[in-house]
C-alpha cells in the first residue's frame, strides 16, 4: 500500500490484518461452512422469513465474485510455466470437459429420459470445474512452494479457467438449440465468436492497463487495483448484457494476465489487494450458492438417478484427466493430484444451473419445465457432493503428493553456484 493511500483504506487493511486468517485445510473447510450457512438461510423456516435474498442481487454478487476469482487466476499465472505446459493445458482444459459432458448426456438420456439436447445441456452444466475452489487452493499451494517447480498451480488455474469458458459456451450453444433461437450453425458460430471476442477484448484492455495509470502517479497500487477490478467486473456484466456470456470470463483472464506481464515485479502488491477483495466476496459467493438450493424442490425420484449421473461423470472425468496428463512430464503422485483437483464443482453450476428452468418457465411448457427442474436438481447435487469433497481432497493431497520448493533454499543454491565465479584468478586480479 502506498503511503498516501486514503485513511479509510489504510484503517480497513490494518483492521483486517489483525484478524486471524485461516490457512491450509482449515481455510478449505470453511467453504463447506459457507455453503451450509446459505442452506440455512434458504431452508430453515424462521430464518427464511427474516432474511430475504433478491435473485437479481444474488446473481450480481456471484458475477462480481466470479470476476474477482478469474482476475486472481490471471495475475497468478506463470508465463514461463504456461509456455512450457501449453500442450498439456489445452488437453486438460478441453478433454475432461468434453468427455464428461458427453458421458453425462448419454447416462441422463438412459436413466432420466432426457432428450439428447437437454442431456448435453446437463452435461455442460456439470462439466465445469469450480474456479472459486481451485484458484484459491492453487494460490495457497503456490505460495507455500508445492508443485511450483513443474508449474502445476499455473497449469490448473489456466486450464480451469478455459474449462469453464468451454463449458459455458457449450451450454449456451445447446440452450439456443433447445429453445430454437436461430439455426444450429448460428449457435455454434456464436460460441466461436465468444472465444475470439473475449480474447481480443482482453488483449485491448490488458494493453490499456499496461499504459495507464502511469508509474509516476500517487497511490499507484490502489489505482491499478481499482482499474483492474473495475474492467474485469465490467467485462463480465457487459458480456451478459450483449448475450455473449462466455466472452466475459475469458476477457477477464486475458486482461489480468497481460496486465501482470506489463507490471512485471510490481504486480505483487496488486495481487495482494485483489486477494483482500476475495476475502470479502468468498463468503458471499459460497453463501449465495448455498442459498440457491431449496431442499423442498428436490425431486426424490430423480435424486438417485441424478447421483448416478454425477458419479459416473466424475469417475470418467478423473480417468480421462489422469490419462491426458500422462505425457506431461509428471510423476504418479502429481498425476493423481491433478485428477483430484479436477473434481470440485460449484461456481458455474450455481451461475447457469437455473437458466434452463427460467427459460422453460417463460415458454410455459410443462415438459420443458420438468427437464429444467432435472437440470437444476443435478446441478445442486453436484455442488453438495463435489465442492466439499474436492476442497478436502486438494487440501489433503497437495502437501502429500506435490514436491515443495522453498525459496530460501533456491536462493542459497544460486549463491553457492556463483561462488566459484567470484573466486577465479581473473576476479582476484581485477580486485
Amino acid at each position: 500500500m502506498a503511503p498516501n493511500s486514503p485513511p479509510c483504506c489504510l484503517s480497513c487493511i490494518s483492521l483486517k490484518d489483525r484478524c486471524p486468517r485461516p490457512h491450509g485445510l482449515l481455510g478449505l473447510l470453511l467453504t463447506k461452512g459457507m455453503l451450509l450457512a446459505g442452506l440455512v438461510l434458504r431452508n430453515v423456516p424462521y430464518v427464511t422469513e427474516a432474511v430475504v435474498i433478491h435473485t437479481r442481487w444474488s446473481a450480481a454478487l456471484r458475477n462480481i465474485a466470479l470476476s474477482i476469482i478469474l482476475t486472481r487466476a490471471g495475475l497468478g499465472l506463470d508465463p514461463q510455466a504456461l509456455r512450457r505446459l501449453k500442450a498439456v493445458c489445452v488437453r486438460l482444459a478441453v478433454g475432461p470437459c468434453v468427455v464428461e459432458a458427453c458421458i453425462v448426456a448419454v447416462v441422463s438420456h438412459l436413466l432420466l429420459d432426457l432428450p439428447w439436447v437437454w442431456g448435453f445441456i446437463l452435461g455442460f452444466v456439470l462439466a465445469a470445474v469450480s474456479p472459486a475452489i481451485v484458484v484459491p487452493s492453487m494460490l495457497l499451494l503456490q505460495r507455500e512452494g508445492y508443485g511450483v517447480q513443474k508449474g502445476i498451480p499455473t497449469l490448473l488455474m489456466a486450464a480451469g479457467s478455459f474449462d469453464d469458458i468451454l463449458a459455458i459456451t457449450g451450454f449456451s450453444t445447446c440452450l439456443g438449440i433447445a429453445f430454437s433461437k436461430g439455426s444450429m450453425w448460428m449457435n455454434i458460430l456464436k460460441g466461436l465468436l465468444e472465444v475470439v471476442g473475449g480474447i481480443i477484448a482482453g488483449l485491448v484492455l490488458g494493453l490499456f492497463l499496461c499504459c495507464l495509470p502511469s508509474n509516476d502517479q500517487d497511490d499507484l497500487v490502489l489505482r491499478r487495483t481499482f482499474m483492474l477490478l473495475g474492467l474485469s467486473i465490467f467485462s463480465v456484466f457487459f458480456s451478459h448484457v450483449i448475450g455473449f456470456a462466455g466472452a466475459g470470463g475469458l476477457c477477464t483472464l486475458v486482461l489480468a494476465f497481460l496486465a501482470a506481464l506489463g507490471w512485471n515485479k510490481d504486480k505483487a502488491p496488486v495481487a495482494a489487494m485483489v486477494g483482500r477483495s476475495w476475502d470479502v466476496f468468498q463468503p458471499l459467493l459460497f453463501g449465495l450458492i448455498g442459498a440457491e438450493i431449496t431442499v423442498a424442490n428436490l425431486n426424490p425420484s430423480t435424486v438417485g438417478f441424478g447421483l448416478a449421473c454425477v458419479c459416473i461423470g466424475l469417475v470418467i472425468r478423473v480417468l480421462v484427466t489422469f490419462l491426458l496428463v500422462h505425457f506431461g512430464g509428471f510423476n504418479l503422485k502429481e498425476k493423481l493430484f491433478i485428477a483430484v483437483a479436477w473434481l470440485p464443482k460449484a461456481t458455474v453450476q450455481a451461475a447457469i444451473g437455473s437458466k434452463a428452468l427460467d427459460m422453460a418457465r417463460e415458454e410455459g411448457d410443462e415438459t420443458l419445465i420438468k427437464f429444467g427442474l432435472n437440470v437444476l436438481t443435478l446441478a445442486v447435487l453436484a455442488i453438495l457432493t463435489t465442492a466439499p469433497i474436492g476442497a478436502l481432497g486438494i487440501g489433503l493431497a497437495g502437501p502429500r503428493l506435490l514436491a515443495r520448493q522453498v525459496k530460501d533454499e533456491l536462493r542459497g543454491e544460486a549463491d553457492v553456484r556463483r561462488l566459484p565465479v567470484l573466486l577465479t584468478p581473473q576476479t582476484r586480479c581485477s580486485i
